[in-house]
């Protein structure tokens, strides 16, 4: 049994990454709060779930212009600086949100800016602070901190939608948010904590990334050549790359949180307490693969258990579009306990099979990739998922307006395994990837 709980060891040996891992745990809590609140604003302002998808463009735009650009200043200024700097920013946006709702603007337009804005600050803050954590902790230990992180993240998942939809219904918009900027001072904090971390290598500007992995020359600038170069070097990495392409064919195509709105408005029965149940089970999923996590970080043969994950994945999502299926858009007057319990259970094993692959595909970029180079595919990694998702919310809502959320998530759930199976059939050397031996 020891064997299967999650290993702790990286919280033992590094005061800096517990600290860390302690405050963006506790800062997530808060973010998934704002996460549930906007889109339930978003909706009680236009009864659309296709609006709510919209937030998804509106994140996605910046997310990829600065995600890049941001993974580029990571591997050629102090990580930790950039971090700071960029924690800042998203404190600063995050109290905007909450004077919006205190002054009861009502503005959907401004809350698609506001929330452009901090995509914006979280593309160049994530690749700055996932850099940093290889840094703190010996290669072998990265499979058990990526599973410690997974487990911290999804316990905000879990409880952020709960709470924040329960400040929602009791207390309105303006409680949730304010707490979100409360609970963020503890990543400011972890950040500020943290020694100096100077990227190792910084490359020159008209320096070709090297295929074996030597870092070249000191750069100078940091200019679109750098962005460049890292999307070159990753061209050359078909192992890592296809990591990319397997999340995006999940998240795109399958994923299911912007139909929970109005699952618990029209077909569950609940509004805002069902929505807030519904995203509680997806994380309760990612906790208990987190937790029983001690056999899965030993694991060899990676490609495999990514892709029997995001199997599983959208298999989870295709019953949850069932259960929808089955009971139908009536906007019932009570709970339909036992839809939501069917349904919570399908987005349980979402939830647990979502965090299985992004342990192994997370340890195989940080693995295989030289920290001279990993500022910028973290910023890669950061585009492909945030931007997956979002990307995702905007898909699947323009499918529910156009036969509904239950069948939205059924052929979700069925293209995106069926995707998955030609991408592995094209690349038959991520299925074979071995970890003992990793090949980029």
């Amino acid at each position: 049994m020891p064997r299967l709980i999650a290993d702790l060891t990286p919280l033992r040996v590094s005061p800096a990454f517990r600290r860390l891992w302690w405050g963006l745990g506790v800062s997530n809590i808060g973010t998934q709060i704002t996460v549930v609140a906007v889109g339930l604003q978003v909706y009680a302002l236009t009864g659309s779930t296709l609006a709510v998808g919209t937030l998804g463009i509106a994140a996605l735009v910046p997310l990829v212009a600065l995600g890049l650009y941001g993974g580029a200043l990571v591997d050629h200024y102090d990580r930790r600086r950039v971090s700071l700097l960029a924690s800042s920013v998203l404190w600063l946006v995050t109290a905007a949100i909450a004077v919006q709702a205190w002054l009861d603007v009502g503005s959907v337009n401004l809350l698609y800016g506001l929330v452009a804005l901090q995509s914006a600050a979280f593309a160049i803050n994530n690749p700055a602070r996932t850099s940093i954590v290889p840094r703190l902790l010996e290669p072998q230990l990265m499979p058990a901190a990526l599973a410690l992180q997974t487990l911290a993240f999804n316990v905000a998942l879990t409880c952020g939608p709960l709470v924040g939809a329960v400040l929602v219904a009791r207390l309105g918009y303006g409680w949730a948010y304010t707490l979100d900027a409360l609970l963020f001072t503890a990543a400011l904090w972890a950040v500020w904590r943290l020694p100096a971390v100077p990227p190792e290598q910084p490359l020159d500007d008209d320096a070709d990334p090297d295929p074996t992995g030597a870092a070249p020359a000191r750069r100078r600038v940091v200019g679109l050549s750098s962005v460049l170069d890292g999307l070159r070097y990753l061209a050359t990495r078909p192992n890592v790359r296809t990591t990319f392409v397997v999340d995006l064919a999940a998240m795109v195509l399958a994923f299911p949180r912007v139909l929970w709105p109005a699952a618990g408005a029209l077909y569950l029965g609940g509004g805002e307490t069902t929505t807030g149940v519904l995203a509680a089970g997806f994380a309760v999923g990612g906790i208990l693969a987190s937790v029983f996590s001690g056999a899965l970080v030993r694991v060899r043969w990676q490609g495999r258990i990514i892709v029997w994950a995001i199997t599983a994945w959208g298999l989870s999502v295709t019953a949850f579009g069932a259960v929808l299926v089955a009971v139908g858009p009536g906007a019932p007057d009570g709970v339909l306990w036992g839809a939501v319990v069917l349904a919570g259970v399908a987005l349980l094993l979402a939830g647990g099979s979502d965090a299985i692959s992004s342990v192994f595909r997370q340890s195989i970029l940080q693995t295989a990739t030289p920290d001279h180079m990993r500022g910028r595919l973290q910023g890669v990694f950061i585009v492909v998922v945030a931007g997956g998702p979002r990307l995702g919310e905007m898909v699947l809502g323009s499918e529910a307006t156009w036969f509904g959320e239950g069948w939205a998530a059924v052929v979700g759930g069925l293209a995106c395994v069926a995707v998955l199976w030609l991408v592995v059939r094209l690349q038959p050397r991520f299925w074979r990837y071995d970890a003992h031996h990793p090949e980029p």
